[in-house]
């Protein structure tokens, strides 16, 4: 396929793509028709019919990205006539145009133009996770810092943190450090939040902020008081994810946040390198 038919291509199929309110892509199947080169509805709504089977089949809601519709047209007299027609997702789009004739100039072109598409949104959206990730282990090593700075100023030492903390994991996973260091395959010396999930970080986020919090404003002056008010509030906080359907020690360790971290730097680094310009 020449680079000046695949720029086309690439120009129409981006073109006839709208936003929704939340800035997610969508197509309309008659347009799609159209780009697709088939010139009978009829016979579009089979391979439409066919790519909601496949949808179905790979796990996802047929309704996330077939969404019927009516819109008005005009005839050639003139008249206003309702239509059907079906907003598609990239991903509805991808599905369709597999279930084309790969032999057909305009299908197989569309084959590859979703599936790169789809491929980046995934991309994307893994990248948002790694982010946000680090972001909440660097969050938490902030405040259990604070923490830190708070026993010894109300206590007058620091060495009670490492007691404080673990008997707040206790109270958030129901067992101890170690039982969950080994459950989630921890390294020898490496913390076990550098392989919790997000929501775990976030989770022992709060309620060591509420901690702080009250250590303060109830002057907590001993290890057991601040001990006790740490239990409770990790306690408190794994009420809520159970409530939620969330168990803590039951969820999977997540990869080591320093290599998602690495990750992260290569590709910002990757992307400063060769930045895209809106001019030659």
């Amino acid at each position: 396929m020449k680079t000046e038919l695949i720029e086309s291509l690439t120009s129409t199929f981006e073109e006839h793509a709208y936003d929704t309110d939340t800035g997610v892509p969508y197509w309309l199947a008659r347009d799609l028709q159209g780009l697709l080169g088939y010139t009978e509805w009829r016979n579009f709504t089979l391979v439409l019919s066919k790519a909601k089977t496949a949808c179905e089949g790979s796990g996802q809601k047929v309704e996330n990205h077939f969404v019927d519709v009516n819109k008005m047209v005009e005839l050639g007299s003139g008249s206003i006539r309702e239509i059907e027609d079906v907003m598609l997702s990239r991903y509805a789009c991808y599905l369709i145009a597999q279930n084309g004739d790969p032999r057909k100039e305009k299908i197989a072109f569309a084959q590859t133009y979703f599936a790169v598409q789809t491929r980046k949104a995934e991309v994307i959206e893994q990248r948002l996770l790694d982010i946000e990730r680090v972001s909440a282990r660097a969050k938490l090593t902030q405040t259990e810092k604070e923490l830190s700075s708070v026993i010894y100023e109300q206590t007058g030492g620091a060495q009670d943190f490492g007691t404080i903390r673990s008997k707040g994991d206790q109270a958030l996973f129901g067992r101890s450090t170690q039982a969950m260091k080994s459950a989630w395959s921890v390294p020898d010396g490496r913390p076990l939040a550098d392989f919790a999930p997000t929501i775990i970080l976030k989770a022992k986020d709060f309620a060591t902020e509420i901690t702080i919090h009250n250590a303060r404003a109830k002057q907590l002056r001993t290890e057991a008081g601040i001990s006790k008010e740490h239990i409770e509030n990790n306690s408190a906080v794994r009420g809520t994810l159970l409530d939620r359907g969330i168990v803590p020690e039951g969820l999977f360790a997540a990869a080591d946040v320093k290599k998602v971290e690495r990750r992260v730097n290569a590709d910002e680094k990757k992307t400063l390198s060769s930045p895209e310009t809106l001019a030659d």
